[in-house]
């Protein structure tokens, strides 16, 4: 694994707003690098990436049928009461998901270590999926990569599939803030793979879902929702005034209720606890926990956090970084710091996206802080040897 520079493509911006990634840049900082990459070996990526990522994942998994026959996990996990039964149902009856993303901490000298799951309303999919793409295609064209350069990256082949799992009878609405131009832009690219898997869609924003006299959310033409991906967590969803017509309301959501779980990063004390000692996990204890004050060198995190907010760097018992937000009121966990892949001041963090059930793609973000942000830039990588 390394970090290596190459010319930018003089029109990437041009076929960029040509495919509506119009949040390359946000609030006047880059967001897409065009002229860099992150290269790794095949060995790497099944070895240390791909492997990894689909036995995380079936971790997770057990996790989550531990916490729905627990009611006390549950709880610790913050998940109102109230709504507890709405995410055992949704597990026990194996409603169906779509998508997720690993954070990983690899540097190339050991094994990846799980940060965190992003299982509920990851972004970064169109740039992982499709621009990162069309970037290695064109860099193999015009000869600034071998010919036999590669990609780990079979994203949207695999939501196009993902996709015909769910029926196409009901009309598939998608549901986002779209004045946020990334929240669209990733509905958007959803809505695409859905059609092609032969879905009829509709986009609309998630303020304007209704709820009728049947409880049953309905949409700006008084249609109901039967089925229905929100890009809105479901720690928000769970507290939302609407939420007491979640249970009767029949329509199915994607990601389903008991994705509530993985989404939260107490899975994290969690998985430490059921598997102490895996390769891929650093351990991790909720912030009540003694244990948890032993960890010289750790983070501490909120429960519920988006895009790095309220997350704090411990080295040799102090704080040394620190981000702002709005997050924390529901606890926090504290994780052992793992060292990043670190480039001429870069931090960079792997992004494995799993849909289904399959490992199928790698996304690099990197920030000059050790806390991947909102502002994180997004990198592509390239598979040579």
């Amino acid at each position: 694994m390394k970090r290596i520079t190459l010319e930018e493509r003089p029109d990437w911006r041009d076929k960029a707003a040509a495919v509506g990634f119009g949040f390359h840049e946000m609030y006047g900082e880059p967001y897409w690098l065009d002229d860099a990459a992150y290269l790794f070996t095949m060995a790497e990526i099944e070895e240390a990436i791909e492997d990894p990522s689909a036995e995380l994942h079936r971790m997770c998994m057990d996790v989550a049928a531990d916490v729905v026959r627990d009611p006390a996990l549950m709880t610790k996990l913050a998940i109102p009461e109230a709504m507890q039964p709405l995410v055992v149902q949704s597990f026990e009856r194996l409603d169906r998901h779509l998508y997720g993303r690993f954070d990983l901490a690899y540097d190339g000298t050991g094994p990846a270590k799980l940060l965190e799951y992003n299982a509920d309303t990851p972004t970064s999919l169109f740039e992982s999926a499709y621009f990162q793409y069309n970037w290695l295609t064109d860099n193999i064209e015009r000869g600034a990569l071998p010919e036999d350069s590669d990609q780990f990256n079979a994203i949207q082949e695999t939501l196009v599939e993902a996709f015909r799992a769910f029926s196409n009878e009901p009309i598939f609405h998608f549901a986002a803030f779209t004045e946020n131009d990334e929240d669209r832009g990733t509905a958007a690219y959803l809505m695409d793979c859905a059609v092609q898997a032969g879905h009829r869609t509709e986009l609309l924003d998630i303020r304007e879902i209704g709820v009728d006299a049947e409880e049953r959310f309905t949409d700006l033409q008084d249609r109901t929702i039967e089925l229905c991906f929100k890009l809105y967590p479901w720690e928000h969803m769970l507290l939302e005034p609407f939420a007491e017509h979640l249970m009767r309301s029949r329509t199915q959501f994607v990601e389903p209720p008991w994705k509530a779980i993985l989404s939260n990063k107490g899975i994290l004390p969690l998985l430490w606890e059921r598997y102490p000692g895996h390769p891929n996990l650093l351990p991790a204890y909720f912030a009540e926990d003694p244990r948890a004050d032993k960890l010289q060198n750790a983070v501490r995190k909120p429960l519920h956090s988006r895009e790095g907010e309220n997350v704090t760097v411990i080295e040799g018992g102090m704080e040394t970084e620190a981000s702002d937000g709005e997050y924390g009121e529901s606890g926090f966990i504290v994780q052992e710091l793992a060292r990043l892949f670190e480039d001429n001041g870069n931090h960079a963090v792997l992004g494995t996206w799993i849909v289904g059930d399959t490992a199928c793609g790698l996304g690099m973000r990197e920030d000059r802080s050790r806390i991947t942000r909102n502002l994180s830039r997004f990198v592509p990588h390239v598979i040579v040897g």
